[in-house]
């Protein structure tokens, strides 16, 4: 795995990324559009805006994308770190790259002070749960949402 580089998002990235973030968003059956991934990418290259991104790359090539942000910890008194969409290409999925990430991760969270990193995932995303069970614990949380109109 040494061919591979993770690294900030740069504005250079667009082309390689824009793939990857609608395969996110296809994955999930999510509507999305140009307009929509191209405010994304301007929030993740924007210092004052709290979604941060990381890539990763081979050999020249994204074949993966972390958006993660910091939020508050009420209860607790600090902050913390919330991945927002982890997505691996199709093509590189296997090789042990998500738990690269995470370890990247894991090490951001250190550097900042979070003790916590929080995801969510859908229930039947069943190759994604086998590796979070392997690097965390399902919280004992159930999410809510409510819609406004």
């Amino acid at each position: 795995m040494t061919d591979l580089i993770i690294r900030p998002i740069t504005a250079d990235d667009y082309k390689g990324w824009d793939p990857l973030y609608l395969g996110y968003a296809e994955f999930y059956k999510v509507a999305s559009s140009v307009e929509k991934r191209r405010i994304v990418f301007e929030w993740i290259l924007d210092p004052n805006h709290v979604v941060e991104g990381l890539v990763i790359e081979r050999q020249g090539r994204l074949i993966g994308l972390a958006h993660y942000r910091e939020m508050p910890r009420p209860l607790h008194g600090m902050m913390m770190g919330f991945l927002d969409d982890l997505f691996i290409a199709p093509d590189a999925r296997g090789g042990g790259i998500g738990l690269i990430m995470f370890e990247h991760l894991k090490q951001i969270c250190r550097d900042r002070g979070w003790t916590v990193m929080r995801w969510l995932t859908q229930d039947h995303n069943y190759r994604a749960r086998a590796l979070y069970d392997q690097i965390g614990a399902k919280s004992q949380m159930n999410l809510y949402e409510m819609t406004v109109e």
